[in-house]
């Protein structure tokens, strides 16, 4: 059997590309395909130094550093991928790679990270954070989004078989689509995050600096309740104006990018682990639970799949803030603070520990297996 894994994208090693490391190690024999391929030679190692046949867009002008300003072209780069030859299909998609051509005596699988976000119910806010809700270029980033839309429902129809890495991208997959997708939960790496039980007197955060983040959001409340301390890893567009927030509050420390091992030593100790951002799944929460570190998390999204609430589930492993603003975080962190025994150390582990690298790998296998019969 001829094996093609079809990713959006060769540029980074994120999320996405977790999953994408684990299906090739599942299937180390199959051809790679991309819209573009600029990884760097040194980063190649999650990919097996594979060589990635790539589609037009690799070649056009500045595609390395502007390949997503090519997103109009998108969906017929991907249409011009020959997978002719193959007898199955695995598209690993959160923008166009689950829209190429396969026959009827094909099995094509799709790995949805999210349909695009940016095309459906996050097209307003995009916009917004873009500077593109008025005028020519605002009129016309919004027709490009419709036929995305158009495209995106079409192109459903070629998949046989749709998983999802969450039930809240399930929902999402219905409610685009209309199609049943099952859920298989994305790797993490919990066995590299030690337990840890022994916690300091902080708070932590860590992430990517970009607006939906709700780094800012984090980093003010903490401006308002001096007496609790809050570290901050990371950086990214938005440092400049979170430094500025914390600008004056001893009880703020912002450290910046901070390699592996500095992550890990602070996710072991922190008293609690915060998190404002809806994702789809949410790596960072689990990897906190994986060193036995509680998590503080805004209620909506994979995190309602990830974390145990207090007061609600058995062998609680965080809480739940209902709105992102600062009088709701606050008013969790008090919570917390009043709380502090019910939320055992060991439950967090024994939870992180469903989202390993060897329970993913395992339901893949499975799921493929049933699927090719």
């Amino acid at each position: 059997m001829k094996i093609a894994v079809v990713h959006d994208w060769l540029v980074v090693y994120g999320g996405a590309e977790k999953v994408l490391e684990q299906i090739l190690n599942i299937y180390p024999e199959a051809d790679l395909f991309a819209l573009v391929d600029f990884l760097d030679e040194d980063k190649r190692d999650f990919i097996k130094d594979k060589k990635v046949k790539t589609s037009f867009i690799q070649r056009l002008p500045k595609a390395k550093t502007k390949y997503r300003n090519y997103l109009p072209l998108m969906p017929l780069a991907i249409e011009q991928l020959d997978l002719s030859k193959y007898d199955l299909i695995i598209s690993s998609s959160y923008c166009v790679a689950k829209g190429i051509i396969t026959s009827p005596n094909q099995v094509h699988i799709s790995y949805v990270h999210s349909p695009i976000r940016y095309a459906w119910d996050l097209q307003h806010q995009y916009l917004k954070e873009a500077g593109l809700t008025k005028g020519l270029k605002g009129w016309l980033a919004k027709i490009i989004l419709h036929y995305m839309r158009i495209w995106d429902t079409r192109t459903s129809n070629g998949v046989d078989y749709f998983i999802a890495n969450s039930k809240f991208i399930a929902k999402r997959i219905w409610k685009c689509y209309r199609r049943e997708a099952d859920v298989i939960y994305p790797p993490v790496d919990v066995e590299a995050f030690e337990y840890c039980d022994q916690k300091e007197d902080f708070y932590l955060t860590a992430s990517r600096m970009v607006p939906y983040k709700k780094m800012d959001l984090i980093v003010e409340a903490f401006t308002h309740i001096p007496d609790k301390k809050l570290i901050v890893i990371g950086t990214g567009p938005d440092f400049d104006k979170i430094q500025k927030i914390a600008q004056g509050h001893d009880n703020i420390k912002l450290m910046g990018y901070q390699p592996f091992s500095v992550l890990k030593e602070h996710m072991q100790k922190a008293k609690a682990f915060v998190f404002a951002a809806e994702e789809d799944f949410g790596i960072t929460p689990v990897e906190a639970q994986a060193c036995g570190t509680p998590v503080i998390a805004y209620g909506k999204g994979g995190v309602l799949e990830t974390v145990r609430e207090l007061g609600v589930k058995d062998n609680p492993t965080g809480i739940f803030f209902d709105k992102q603003d600062i009088k709701s975080l606050i008013q969790t962190i008090n919570y917390f603070e009043n709380n502090l025994g019910k939320i055992q150390y060991n439950s967090c582990k024994n939870n992180a520990d469903k989202f390993s690298i060897d329970k993913f790998r395992k339901n893949f296998k499975i799921f493929i297996n049933r699927s090719i019969k």
